[in-house]
């Protein structure tokens, strides 16, 4: 079986088992069910992100700037066009999926532009110099949408209409957290992540051996971005209203801490610190006042217990073979 024709597969089972889970999901508790898709979109923003900082080896803190965009992007579309949108595909079962797909792909569209018009110029400056350039760009971002009345400022924003209701679901979250690991997956084990890793890896001697190294994380930026608006999107399309203040750069220290935490360039690292960061607050609301202090100080021991994250040594199979080995030698 080839690797094409491996990676259909797993792709169909997965989405069999998604319309399998949705037809249960009904049955969640609400409060429960928010946890799950919360965790789905934090699963879709932390693996983005690190195609830019774990694979690519650059260090952007505009992260959240990508989600407002994509998440009012796509709330655009619904509040504004939901009318016109549902006389052309119904407000069925599939009309509302097409709907929600349009509206994410236009947001993650949105976002991936502003990646490449951030990118260009910001990408050939390293280190602290990238950091607070995207950093800024994030905080401009969300100054902006704070005083644009035509997406309600600083009063909040709803992606809801008359016609539309919220679209988001367990299916399409998840839906899309799974295909962001399989692209990410697939890309890095392609002739384009082999440039990531020789720029993350050397930057001076990848430019000696002819690869553009601009260019390879300018494209990088743009796939994080891309996806970084479409977990924007679902995240507007699942809350009453969204505001500014919900994309702070705190939340994307919160998205960089869930890719450190679970390993640099580890997608399954990703994956569970997502899970863990989402539930873990809420496991903590009982200790009140002391909530964020606690889980503050879990954080900073287990950076300090494992200062390369869960999965700092890569990837969950290379682990694995690596533990037999030792086993063996044992």
């Amino acid at each position: 079986m080839n690797a094409f024709t491996k990676n259909i597969l797993i792709f169909l089972v997965g989405v069999v088992a998604l319309l399998v889970i949705e037809n249960f999901s009904g049955a969640i508790n609400p409060y429960y069910f928010s946890i799950l898709i919360y965790i789905g979109i934090n699963i879709s923003l932390a693996v983005s992100l690190n195609l830019i900082n774990g694979f690519t080896g650059q260090f952007s803190l505009g992260h959240a700037g990508f989600m407002a965009i994509g998440a009012y992007s796509s709330a655009v579309v619904t509040h504004y066009f939901g009318s016109e949108l549902v006389a052309i595909f119904g407000n069925g079962i599939f009309g509302n999926s097409a709907i929600l797909v349009i509206s994410l792909t236009f947001g993650g569209l949105c976002a991936a532009l502003s990646g490449l018009i951030v990118g260009i110029p910001s990408l050939r400056l390293k280190g602290d110099y990238l950091a607070i350039v995207t950093l800024g760009f994030g905080e401009i971002i969300r100054v902006v949408i704070l005083n644009l009345d035509v997406v309600g400022g600083a009063r909040g924003f709803s992606a809801t209409s008359e016609s539309i209701p919220k679209l988001t679901n367990f299916f399409w979250t998840f839906f899309f957290a799974f295909t962001v690991i399989l692209f990410v997956n697939n890309l890095v084990k392609s002739t384009y992540g082999r440039a990531f890793i020789a720029v993350h890896d050397d930057e001076i001697a990848s430019e000696a051996m002819g690869i553009n190294t601009t260019r390879y994380k300018v494209i990088a930026f743009i796939a994080g971005a891309f996806f970084g608006g479409i977990a924007g999107g679902l995240f507007s399309q699942f809350l009453p209203s969204i505001y500014p203040q919900s994309f702070t750069f705190l939340k994307s220290i919160e998205i960089v801490v869930m890719v450190i935490l679970g390993g640099m360039g580890s997608i399954v690292g990703s994956v569970i610190a997502a899970i863990i960061l989402t539930i873990l607050p809420e496991l903590l609301r009982g200790f009140s006042e002391y909530r964020m202090i606690i889980y503050a100080l879990l954080i900073i021991v287990m950076m300090l217990t494992r200062p390369t994250g869960l999965f700092g040594g890569g990837e969950l199979d290379k682990l694995l073979a690596k533990f037999r080995r030792k086993e063996k030698l044992g």
